[in-house]
C-alpha cells in the first residue's frame, strides 16, 4: 500500500469587480426564436425568461475577452475549430505540444503558468505530447508514438483539464435603466427593430432582414469574480484583465460589430478583495475596498497599483 499526499489548490481569496456596462451602439446578441412569424424578427435578442428583459450572458462576454487576450498575448493557434479554423488551448498543465497534423507540431504553454488558460481556463487535448521524463513522474497515460522535437524526446498523452480562476456574471439591467426602457415604443419590449438590406453585388437583388437590439444608452450590472491562488500570478492576470476591459471598449461586443453594433464602455468600477480570514468575519461588516471609487477604464488602468495593494495588504 502507498499512502500518498494530493493537497488541493491554494484558495486565499476572491477579487470582485463590479462596474456599470453602458451601451453605446445598438447591441445584438442573439437568443433562439420560438416561433417563426410572417415579418417578424429574423433575429431576437436573448431574453430573461422569467422577466423577459434582454440581458448580456456571461459567456459571449468572457469569451469575447479570452478572445482579445489571445491576440494581445500573442498566443498560437494550436487547436482546430472546424471549417479551417483553430484557436489556442493550453493541452495540458505542464508545457507541450500539439499535434495539428501529422508530423507538424505546434507549441503551447502549460496551463499552470500559461497567462490565457489559468485564468480563462483549458481542456485537454487529445494530440498532447508531453516530455517522455513529465509522463513518466506524473504518472501519465502513455499513449506511445514518441516524438523527437527540438532534441528531446515528447510522448503522446490525453491532456489534464485546467478549472477557470474566473466567473463573469450575466449582466442584467439596471432597474432605472429597465424602467425607461419599459417607456419606449417600438412595438418591441425594452429593445429596437433594426431594419436591413443586403444588396448581391452581381443581380442587385434585396435580401432585407430585421434585427433587435438593446437601444444605446441601456445600462447593465457587470460583475466578475477572480479567485487568487498565487499572489504574484493574481497581480498579472488582474492587469491583462483590465487591459482586455479596456480594448473590448474600441472593439465591440455581440454579432454585427463591423456594421457598428454593440460599442460598449464600462464606468463606475468598485474593487473588493476578501481573503480567506475576511471570509470568516463576513457577517461583521464589509469587505476591503479601494479608498475612493474608479470612475472609468482609463482611471482603472491608470491606478493599477492601487488595485496591487489589496493583495499585500492582506500581508500586513
Amino acid at each position: 500500500m502507498t499512502v500518498i499526499d494530493r493537497p488541493q489548490k491554494n484558495l486565499l481569496g476572491k477579487i470582485i469587480i463590479n462596474s456599470t456596462l453602458v451601451v453605446e451602439t445598438g447591441l445584438h446578441i442573439g437568443g433562439g426564436g420560438e416561433n417563426l412569424d410572417i415579418g417578424g424578427l429574423d433575429k431576437p435578442v436573448i431574453r430573461d425568461p422569467m422577466t423577459q428583459r434582454p440581458y448580456l450572458p456571461g459567456s459571449s462576454i468572457k469569451g469575447k475577452l479570452r478572445a482579445i487576450l489571445e491576440r494581445w498575448l500573442k498566443k498560437p493557434l494550436n487547436r482546430s475549430g472546424g471549417s479551417g479554423t483553430y484557436r489556442y488551448e493550453s493541452d495540458d498543465l505542464e508545457d507541450g505540444y500539439t499535434e495539428i497534423s501529422p508530423g507538424k507540431f505546434v507549441r503551447y504553454q502549460g496551463a499552470k503558468t500559461c497567462e490565457l488558460s489559468r485564468v480563462f481556463g483549458s481542456t485537454g487535448g487529445s494530440s498532447c505530447y508531453l516530455k517522455a521524463d513529465i509522463i513518466g513522474l506524473e504518472e501519465l497515460e502513455n499513449k506511445g508514438n514518441p516524438q523527437t522535437i527540438n532534441g528531446e524526446t515528447y510522448i503522446k498523452t490525453k491532456g489534464r483539464n485546467h478549472p477557470a480562476r474566473l466567473i463573469v456574471r450575466d449582466c442584467h439591467l439596471t432597474e432605472e435603466s429597465a424602467k425607461q426602457l419599459e417607456k419606449i415604443d417600438t412595438g418591441l419590449y425594452m429593445t429596437e427593430w433594426k431594419f436591413e438590406n443586403g444588396i448581391d453585388r452581381v443581380t442587385a437583388a434585396a435580401n432585407p432582414r430585421q434585427l433587435e437590439r438593446v437601444p444605446a444608452g441601456s445600462k447593465f450590472k457587470f460583475e466578475i469574480v477572480y479567485t487568487v491562488e498565487n499572489e504574484t500570478q493574481a497581480a498579472e492576470d488582474l492587469e491583462n484583465l483590465a487591459i482586455a476591459l479596456a480594448i473590448l471598449e474600441d472593439d465591440a461586443l455581440g454579432g454585427h460589430g463591423s456594421r457598428g453594433y454593440g460599442k460598449i464602455r464600462f464606468e463606475n468600477f468598485k474593487i473588493e478583495y476578501r481573503d480567506i480570514e475576511r471570509y470568516r468575519q463576513i457577517a461583521s461588516g464589509d469587505g476591503k475596498f479601494l479608498p475612493v471609487a474608479i470612475k472609468d477604464i482609463g482611471e482603472f488602468l491608470s491606478r493599477f497599483s492601487d488595485v496591487k495593494a489589496l493583495l499585500s495588504d492582506k500581508k500586513s
